[in-house]
């Protein structure tokens, strides 16, 4: 599907993508399962690119859960060494496109060797403006809303706030997102319909679109079909079609 099909007036400024599906595509190719996680960095390469070339101001990647650190050892080592090695190669993609790298989670739980390569990137990239890409890593969502719960205790207990003024900038300000805005429209492949543990507050309303396509098959033309359907919708927010 061409992009041409795209109102540009339409744009979500925020995309979500639960990126499923490695495992079952190097299954069907008779290969390990790090393999098809090898092949999914070609599918984040182009819809990176194609998210910088359309003016999507914010793509977030679930790249690694919480949940995930109880699989394999060796598949949990194989994700960690693709990780540093793709950040590595795809610094100069992020440079040219303008994009500033950022992660979210418990990343202090992520090898040393991560941790390192992952800060140099980010700050390389600090003063990029055109997209933020943000990698979900060590990330569960009910653990993120628990620190936001213990902070905001804190500092009601520190009285820096009263409990009768906690609102939902409140928690906005507090989560790990706090720069960026809500989930326009989340994405999940491989034909799986669950949110696992992603940005539950930060998709509240957002437009959920499920595809059969595996992660790694997953191309330009697979997420401009996915915008397509996305500005298909009415988006009411509570609203009725009338009120619009």
């Amino acid at each position: 599907m061409d992009k041409n099909v795209l109102h540009t007036h339409n744009i979500p400024q925020h995309i979500a993508v639960i990126m499923d599906g490695n495992g079952r595509w190097a299954k069907k190719q008779g290969l390990m399962r790090v393999r098809g996680h090898e092949k999914g960095a070609k599918a984040v390469r182009e819809t990176v690119e194609t998210c910088a070339e359309l003016g999507i101001k914010n793509l977030t990647l679930y790249a690694f859960s919480t949940e995930n650190w109880k699989r394999p050892k060796l598949e949990v080592d194989t994700l960690m060494r693709l990780l540093v090695s793709s950040l590595k190669k795809e610094l100069p993609t992020l440079q040219k496109n303008n994009i500033s790298l950022k992660a979210v989670g418990s990343l202090e739980l992520l090898p040393k060797t991560a941790q390192k390569e992952l800060q140099e990137v980010i700050t390389a990239t600090a003063s990029n403006d055109h997209m933020n890409l943000t990698l979900a890593l060590s990330y569960g969502s009910r653990e993120e809303l628990i620190t936001v719960i213990k902070n905001v205790a804190s500092k009601v207990k520190e009285g820096e706030i009263e409990v009768d003024n906690i609102n939902q900038d409140t928690i906005n300000s507090l989560l790990y997102t706090n720069y960026m805005p809500d989930v326009d429209l989340l994405i999940r492949t491989s034909g799986e319909q669950r949110i696992s543990n992603f940005l539950l507050w930060q998709i509240a309303y957002a437009e959920l679109y499920f595809t059969d396509v595996l992660w790694p098959d997953f191309r330009k033309e697979h997420l401009i079909e996915a915008l397509k359907n996305y500005q298909d919708r009415e988006r009411r927010f509570g609203k009725t079609s009338e009120q619009l």
